[in-house]
């Protein structure tokens, strides 16, 4: 959408009004007002003396004092360094001086960056019903805390035996028995199946008991599903590198030495 067009000044007292304007919502840098006056009049002259006349009267303040206000600020709402670097280099200020400001503020107010990650930790969650722990690293992230203070802020969490990460969440959510079937039919064997539901933490304790089931209901067959597997590729099982490819294959896929052997012998048996 483009901006509006901004009626011109006449005169050096319509931009200082206009400066004036623009403080009373917040806070600018020098090089914000300078844009700002920009839009108003093209008289650099003017310009350059209504920011001289506000720096002056104590209304704008220069890089150097603006990053240090802005720190101070910033830490009293338990907002991290990183986050205050990240808003301040968009603002147009120099690395170096932002840098300079952190640490001086840092040290003048005895800003300790765990007891700060700890609190603004504590004040957002009070407990982790209804958020997982990703989200809780990206609101912390995203507050200018590293991992580091992060992990230690969650360390002395009341609740911190409670925050759980959003796989261990589904994993609670899973049905043991649909999810062997659902990888099952992707054509994996029971092996892989298993290293699978691990690596989703879903608590595997009656998987042999399940597995055991499904097989009773006809739901789920490794043997046949084994021999679908190798019907689809063109393996030519009468030559030997190629037999060993093919039972290489189907050991990946999670099946058996016997589903394995009694796939290949099937085909075996249906060649001749």
């Amino acid at each position: 959408m483009p901006r509006t067009t901004l009626r011109q000044a006449q005169t050096i007292e319509h931009v200082l009004s206009h400066a004036y304007w623009h403080l009373g919502q917040q806070d600018y840098t020098v090089n914000e007002m300078q844009q700002k006056l920009a839009r108003k009049t093209d008289n650099p002259q003017w310009i350059a003396t209504v920011i001289a006349r506000l720096i002056d009267a104590g209304y704008l303040k220069n890089d150097a004092d603006f990053t240090k206000r802005y720190c101070e600020l910033a830490f009293s709402h338990d907002i991290g360094p990183g986050a205050i670097k990240r808003k301040l280099q968009q603002r147009g200020i120099a690395m170096a001086d932002i840098e300079s400001a952190i640490e001086h503020v840092m040290h003048a107010l005895q800003v300790d960056p765990l007891t700060m990650a700890s609190t603004r930790l504590q004040n957002k969650f009070e407990q982790f019903t209804g958020t997982s722990k990703e989200k809780v690293y990206a609101h912390m992230t995203t507050k200018g805390f590293t991992h580091a203070e992060i992990d230690h802020a969650i360390s002395q969490h009341p609740e911190r035996d409670s925050l759980r990460s959003t796989l261990a969440i589904k994993a609670d959510k899973a049905d043991l028995r649909q999810e062997i079937i659902k990888l099952f039919n992707k054509g994996k064997g029971k092996t892989l199946i298993l290293q699978e539901l691990k690596q989703r933490l879903i608590d595997v304790t009656d998987f042999e008991d399940t597995v055991y089931q499904l097989s009773l209901a006809d739901d789920i067959d490794f043997y046949q599903s084994c021999k679908n597997q190798l019907a689809k590729k063109r393996y030519d099982l009468t030559d030997y590198k190629d037999k060993s490819k093919a039972y290489a294959y189907l050991s990946r896929k999670g099946f058996s030495s016997d589903e394995i052997k009694h796939a290949m012998s099937l085909d075996d048996d249906e060649r001749d």
